[in-house]
């Protein structure tokens, strides 16, 4: 009987362990595991990552359902309200990304009146396709998915850019199916790396992605029942205090006193002065003292700080540092390539008189580049910041110099091609992300793969339509010479993927950065980039016991600085600020408190605002009701983008002589 109990048992685990198999989706490029190779519960839930191990739950019921009627829908619906209003919100000049906080937050009312309402009868019963409206109550595992699909919309479409540049900035016509094409394909593009690199970036329990907690801590306080500890609160009434908080506070600096988005002080102590509003100005200068009392400033380019592990901030601080405070001003005080005629940041072109560069002057009129025009014109400048930050290749630069050599004077062809060299790999690491996500809340990867496919498609759509609507509807979007002053339509990140399209696809890379540019120099940085490793890994050889060595991560660090411009110093000072007073001082010395609220913190800071901002724009920006007093201006440093070389003039500025 014992032996026979046994070998049922086998039996069993066998078909249990054949069936999850079937479901376990590997590398089409890699053998699949067998059996005997499969991760048990210990090694797929347990990992030696602290920051993981107080946030991920452990155990699961396999029999939640998980495809359900609700969250086709809340899911749907979320990617589009999502990929609408991010689309919305980037060509505005504080571009806010509307994360898949705000709609994991937003379906759990919704999830719950479903679960209440519909009905519970059973469509084609006892048949293969039987399914009902109303599985039970509204579960974590349908509201990961749902914010798996919002995920497919919260984040940009790379590939908008393009069709941005063509309509707008080169004044070119352009079909919508070939706009489409573009996006559709450039956006799935990244699913076949995913499938590649899951085994070594998902499945692996040391390979933590330390955004995904902030998701993983929300809907553990949206689900899980906690009792409220004396003296404190539960972490879902800490959630809503801090996202209420957030909400009342964004009318500050998103409407009322917008001047909170960097705070340039030194630019008020010398109003007069050149030098101290390069120094002091956090939007157009080196940012020193700047403060920013406004989240979307300081999230809005790299994240959320709160989500970045302190070693990851500390290498982001210094690759900002030795960039921003090193080599851009040695670069423009010793005027190197004539940096003293034009802004110490900025993201546009310039004549060798410091006036802005008419592109449209050496296209000719079969949108290609005119080198008799060229000659004519002068050669193409860039501000100090600007040419620096591309001595900090990503894989975006890389693609561009690649095909600005092989195919000079196409711009166009230089654009797709950086869309589908970089968006690609661009593209699977979201995917893996998400994947990941999955992997912490035990989602079925093929339940995932289906959640990821659909909601990408969707969201192409959606972005495409939005972005074609909003340049047809409004006059002059992105033409800031055109706009009013306080137009908020000024496309900062558009601008500067166009003014790349001109540089390495007009003009071509062997012309700006090549033996017949003028910043050929910049190549050293390529030779510089490969030693750097080295020297860590010659550091560690050497002095082995120290261990901060270790943290040392060069890609981070050279690469720290891709996002400026358009990101400016204050987005940078204010994210590496919170980050330290997050990631060191609250998670070394209030362990406790860091572990309860940190994650909630940080999505409630982004759920709030957004929410803000989509309701001030309802209410004033549809209306065009403005707020003019100097608590509005921006910045308050109109000196911080003057030149300072001799006779050079510039409208609003004092000539040096």
């Amino acid at each position: 009987m014992a032996s026979s109990t046994r070998h049922g048992r086998q039996g069993q685990e066998e078909d249990e362990e054949k069936e999850e198999l079937e479901h376990h989706v590997t590398s089409p490029l890699l053998v699949s595991p067998g059996a005997h190779e499969l991760p048990g519960p210990e090694e797929e839930e347990n990992s030696t990552i602290e920051q993981v191990t107080l946030t991920v739950p452990v155990g699961d019921d396999p029999d939640t359902p998980v495809l359900t009627f609700r969250m086709w829908v809340l899911g749907t619906a979320s990617c589009c309200v999502l990929s609408f209003l991010n689309q919305f919100f980037w060509y505005r000049k504080e571009p806010l990304t509307i994360t898949a906080i705000s709609a994991q937050i937003a379906v759990v009312p919704l999830g719950r009146l479903m679960a209440t309402v519909l009905p519970e009868r059973a469509f084609f019963r006892d048949q293969r396709w039987e399914f009902t409206l109303n599985p039970g109550p509204f579960n974590v595992k349908e509201h990961v998915l749902i914010t798996i699909f919002a995920n497919a919309g919260a984040g940009t479409v790379y590939a908008i850019h393009v069709v941005t540049a063509i309509r707008v900035f080169y004044g070119k016509n352009l079909s919508f199916f070939i706009s489409l094409l573009v996006v559709l394909t450039t956006q799935v593009l990244g699913f076949g790396w995913a499938g590649i690199f899951r085994r070594y970036l998902v499945e692996p329990a040391t390979m933590w992605w330390p955004s995904n907690l902030v998701q993983v801590s929300l809907f553990r306080a949206l689900h899980e029942k906690e009792a409220r500890p004396k003296g404190g609160f539960t972490r879902n009434q800490f959630f809503m205090m801090a996202f209420t908080s957030s909400f009342v506070y964004y009318i500050l600096p998103g409407y009322l006193f917008q001047m909170l988005t960097s705070l340039s002080w030194i630019c008020w102590v010398f109003p007069y002065s050149v030098l101290a509003q390069q120094l002091g100005s956090g939007l157009h200068g080196l940012g020193i003292g700047a403060i920013s009392l406004d989240w979307a400033s300081i999230s809005s380019y790299l994240g959320s700080p709160l989500a970045s592990p302190w070693f990851a901030t500390a290498n982001v601080a210094a690759g900002f540092f030795i960039v921003m405070y090193i080599i851009t001003p040695i670069s423009y005080w010793f005027n190197f390539y004539k940096a003293q005629t034009f802004p110490i940041f900025s993201a546009g072109l310039f004549t060798s008189a410091g006036q802005k560069y008419n592109i449209s002057t050496i296209v000719d009129s079969h949108f290609h580049f005119d080198t008799e025009a060229y000659e004519k014109n002068g050669p193409l400048y860039l501000s100090t910041c600007f040419s620096v930050s591309y001595g900090t290749p990503g894989l975006n630069i890389i693609t561009e110099y690649i095909i600005g050599y092989l195919y000079p004077g196409w711009p166009v062809a230089n654009m797709c091609f950086k869309v589908y060299g970089y968006i690609s790999m661009k593209q699977a690491l979201a995917f893996l992300q998400d994947f990941k996500l999955g992997h912490y809340m035990k989602i079925p990867p093929r339940t995932m793969f289906i959640a990821q496919v659909i909601g990408t498609l969707v969201a192409a759509f959606v972005y495409l339509g939005t972005a074609w609507w909003l340049m047809d509807t409004i006059p002059n979007i992105c033409n800031s010479e055109l706009l009013s002053a306080d137009s908020p339509w000024t496309c900062p990140s558009d601008h500067v993927f166009y003014d790349a399209s001109v540089i390495w696809g007009l003009i071509g890379t062997r012309k700006i950065f090549g033996d017949l540019g003028i910043y050929s120099a910049v190549n050293w940085f390529f030779l510089g980039g490969a030693i750097a490793p080295l020297v860590v890994w010659s550091a560690h050889k050497v002095f082995p016991g120290q261990k901060w060595i270790l943290l040392i991560n060069m890609p981070v660090m050279i690469a720290s600085t891709y996002q400026m411009p358009p990101a400016t110093a204050v987005n940078y000072s204010a994210w590496i600020l919170v980050g330290f007073l997050s990631g060191y001082m609250v998670y070394r010395y209030r362990r406790d408190w860091w572990e309860r609220h940190n994650y909630l913190l940080s999505g409630a800071l982004d759920a709030g605002l957004a929410f803000m901002a989509v309701l001030i724009y309802l209410c004033l920006g549809l209306e065009n009701i403005n707020l003019k007093w100097w608590g509005n201006d921006l910045d308050g440093c109109p000196l911080a983008s003057c030149p300072t070389a001799k006779d050079i003039v510039v409208k609003g500025c004092p000539v040096y002589h």
